[in-house]
């Protein structure tokens, strides 16, 4: 189990880095671990939306499309609380959205 948590949390924190050097892929990945609970992270699906919607403003596709998808089963609140933390962490990190 220790190892277990060792790997999930070495595996978070470099899609981590990834993702604050603008990486669409890790920023992706880290929705996708928020939206299914994958890697032992807890379900959150405003958490997901932040990440999924930082890809989609790099240039991803699949984090456009996964958006949209959790979207559904979110409230407006929910929404609006994800896009908040997502615009909080491009001021964070010093990033912009891709043009």
């Amino acid at each position: 189990m220790a190892n277990s948590l060792k790997s999930t949390a070495f595996l978070m924190e470099s899609r981590m880095q990834e993702a604050a050097r603008g990486d669409a892929d890790a920023l992706y990945e880290l929705g996708v671990a928020y939206s299914t609970g994958t890697h032992g992270i807890e379900v959150d699906l405003v958490e997901a939306h932040k990440w999924f919607n930082l890809a989609a403003l790099n240039g991803s596709e699949r984090g456009q499309e996964s958006r949209a998808e959790i979207a559904d089963e979110m409230s407006a609140r929910e929404i609006a609380e994800a896009q908040r933390q997502a615009r909080a962490w491009l001021a964070a990190t010093g990033r912009r959205a891709a043009a």
